[in-house]
């Protein structure tokens, strides 16, 4: 694998404490449009929780889902029920402190 694997999207994992991700969480519907952009910037669990805030805030806006590359451009996908402006997504990860340095389809 070519991007450091930190298991933040595993649903499988869990830390040694205990602590589970929820299986309980609502399935993806098929109405959910996925945006997929890269970030520059983000090194740590604390850059994932700021971006993240930051795009969750934007109206429509579902899930946001960061693939981290430490040292390179880490996958952010936003997951919405009505189109986002890419603009307004750059903004909110601007605002975060980092640089989108383009989308994925």
């Amino acid at each position: 694998m070519s991007h450091h694997d930190l298991g933040l999207t595993d649903a499988n994992s869990g830390c040694h404490c205990g602590h589970h991700t929820s299986a309980s969480q609502a399935p993806t519907e098929a109405s959910t449009i996925s945006t997929d952009v890269l970030v520059e910037g983000m090194t740590c669990s604390h850059c994932v929780m700021s971006v993240t805030e930051e795009v969750t805030a934007l109206n429509g806006v579902e899930n946001v889902t960061v693939d981290l590359n430490a040292g390179g451009a880490s996958k952010v996908t936003v997951a919405s029920t009505t189109p986002i402006d890419p603009a307004a997504i750059r903004a909110a990860i601007e605002e975060a402190g980092y640089s989108v340095v383009g989308n994925r389809s």
